[in-house]
């Protein structure tokens, strides 16, 4: 049975890697701003956005279905996740998620669920007749809903599927779509110390916007009747999703029973956007602690502005974690995460969550 899973496996892994390669350009430059709903690229999650979320192949629990869904086949039991981020720290803009993963049973995987949103405050309405925004204010509303399940197919082989339910609207005119992931990690070694991950993000049909802010009256003027006023409604033209596929690989340096160093890699393949390459390094005291930094590379990120580098971000990112267990047979306990990730403008992005695990 276990060298069915491994054949699986591996029929997967490149069913994965050839599937985006086959049908979208990835990392051209030059198809920057073609793709919509860069929300989907917002890791909102502290644990994992401290590394630059490089952990594509060692991802565990709930935090995985930002970087790769297989990993929420780890949870061992309850866990929920509440999380806050100052997205661009002086932008006015904050993000909100919330997750929830349950263990179904033995050999039965695990489900979870979770809602991130984007809060962009309040903005002037503006038209050709008032420019100065004097007519009210709106508020845009960014909203993902996932769903996940995952697996444990053996000892090694881990995978899992996220259906992503997307939302974007502002006061007269909104969009919706539909996306899927879905990833395979595995871990070998003695000590379970290596580990390979593969996910591939966003994909799904093009979004397109509709709504009464796409309309407006006109009049046929046949001498003056009023009656020949119309309304006209314009036709959005849709855009594309922006798919990703994720390949990482990790390796643990045991210290004893109680310290572990983690040496992680991963190469991002963007449909839209140029490719870039993560490293992190993250030190661990048991599950008492836990520090981390990471660096993700672009060409163009060393000119030092975002139209060279085509991103906001530094690239620089660095967090840490702090748990307290409340019952260590159960494995339940709360737990702290930080992370900071360095901008070109602003103050960078911070984020902070809860973590509970029951």
């Amino acid at each position: 049975m276990k060298k069915i899973y491994n054949c699986l496996f591996v029929l997967f892994l490149i069913g994965l890697i050839g599937i985006p390669m086959d049908n979208v350009n990835a990392g051209n430059k030059d198809r920057s701003g073609q793709a919509g709903a860069g929300e989907l690229l917002i890791n909102p999650w502290a644990n994992s956005s401290g590394w630059g979320s490089v952990n594509t192949a060692n991802a565990i629990g709930l935090e995985a279905m930002y970087s790769n869904i297989a990993g929420i086949a780890h949870t061992t039991g309850t866990e929920i996740i509440f999380s806050y981020t100052d997205w661009l720290q002086g932008s006015g803009i904050n993000i909100m998620a919330f997750g929830f993963s349950q263990k179904l049973g033995k050999n039965k995987g695990v489900l979870g669920v979770s809602i991130m949103s984007m809060n962009f405050g309040e903005i002037d309405i503006t038209t050709t007749a008032s420019p100065e925004g004097t007519t009210g204010t709106f508020k845009p509303s960014y909203l993902n809903i996932n769903l996940a399940y995952a697996k444990a197919f053996s000892n090694s082989i881990y995978g899992g599927l996220n259906v992503k339910l997307i939302s974007e609207s502002i006061s007269d005119a909104s969009a919706m779509g539909v996306a899927l992931d879905a990833g395979v990690q595995y871990i070998t070694g003695a000590k379970d110390q290596i580990k390979f991950g593969v996910a591939l993000k966003n994909v799904g049909a093009p979004m397109k916007f509709s709504g009464d802010g796409l309309s407006f009256r006109g009049i046929i003027d046949t001498h003056g009747n009023d009656n020949d006023r119309f309304t006209v409604e314009q036709r959005s033209q849709g855009y594309e999703l922006p798919a990703t596929l994720r390949i990482g690989a990790s390796y643990d340096f045991l210290i004893g029973d109680l310290h572990r160093i983690t040496l992680a890699g991963n190469f991002t393949s963007n449909s839209f956007t140029k490719d870039q390459i993560t490293l992190g390094l993250e030190y661990a005291l048991k599950y008492y602690f836990s520090l981390r930094a990471g660096y993700t590379y672009q060409d163009g990120i060393f000119a030092g502005t975002v139209a060279e580098s085509g991103n906001v971000f530094g690239g620089f990112s660095a967090g840490f974690s702090v748990a307290v267990p409340l019952n260590k047979e159960k494995g339940t306990g709360i737990g702290i995460d930080y992370s900071y990730r360095s901008t070109y403008l602003y103050a960078g992005t911070h984020t902070i969550g809860i973590k509970l695990n029951f």
